[in-house]
């Protein structure tokens, strides 16, 4: 299995963090973001990694020349400034009809949290959730029953909406449903502004796809300045 971390956004939300370094190389505790999701995923058992870049890709290709905990390879995408998410996925198509954990360059996880993804995924396509009872605004909402994910979107009614989606997409087959469901979803009329979720959920009415829960550790999406705070004080607290 490897590690495909989709970095290639600016990530307008955390400005001005963002207006000189790409949101992956902004640090949190002390490490970039793609650190900390590199070292998920090494703690896993996942040694490789394709990584998509875009905005400023220049200081992001600085980063990877560093030590690293896994190998890493870098994947340009020439439509982060025009496309949605999908595009990111797009460009790494060759590497979907092999193993795979899937993941957004902004979120950040204890590695547990991905070890016990990986550990627990079912043959075929499964994607990482967490329960809830009140969706946020930001959150791609999911609806699952009995291990099954339904549908997915950012839209979803709060009465649909069951828990919600990390990012993180893992597939342990050698089979090609992922990359059809990719080929079906950006081939629509404005597909390429689709978030990547959508695949999920076009499979989700089709060959089906797995729910795992998140048993253990915690994680947080970095999408404002104020959520690096809250990934500091939680893990102070937890030190206490």
């Amino acid at each position: 299995m490897k590690g495909i971390i989709l970095c290639a956004g600016q990530g307008s939300r955390l400005l001005p963090l963002t207006l000189e370094i790409p949101k992956c190389l902004v640090k949190v505790q002390g490490q970039e973001i793609l650190q900390h999701q590199l070292t998920a995923l090494h703690a896993a058992g996942i040694h490789k990694a394709v990584v998509v870049i875009g905005y400023r890709q220049q200081q992001v290709l600085a980063f990877l020349a560093r030590k690293l905990p896994i190998e890493v390879v870098p994947v340009f995408n020439p439509f982060w400034s025009v496309a949605s998410s999908i595009g990111s996925v797009w460009v790494v198509r060759e590497h979907l009809t092999e193993p795979f954990c899937l993941m957004n360059g902004d979120t950040i996880f204890d590695a547990s949290v991905i070890a016990g993804a990986v550990q627990r995924a079912r043959p075929g396509v499964n994607l990482l959730v967490e329960q809830t009872s009140g969706p946020e605004l930001d959150d791609m909402r999911v609806h699952a029953e009995n291990g099954r994910i339904l549908a997915v979107s950012k839209t979803l009614s709060p009465e649909q909406t069951t828990h919600r989606s990390l990012g993180v997409i893992i597939s342990n087959g050698h089979d090609s449903r992922y990359l059809h469901a990719l080929d079906d979803v950006i081939s629509l009329s404005g597909g390429q502004n689709a978030f990547h979720h959508a695949i999920i959920d076009r499979l989700a009415g089709t060959t089906g796809v797995t729910a795992i829960a998140r048993d253990a550790g915690i994680w947080q999406e970095i999408d404002r300045p104020e959520d690096i705070e809250r990934w500091a004080q939680v893990h102070r607290e937890k030190a206490r």
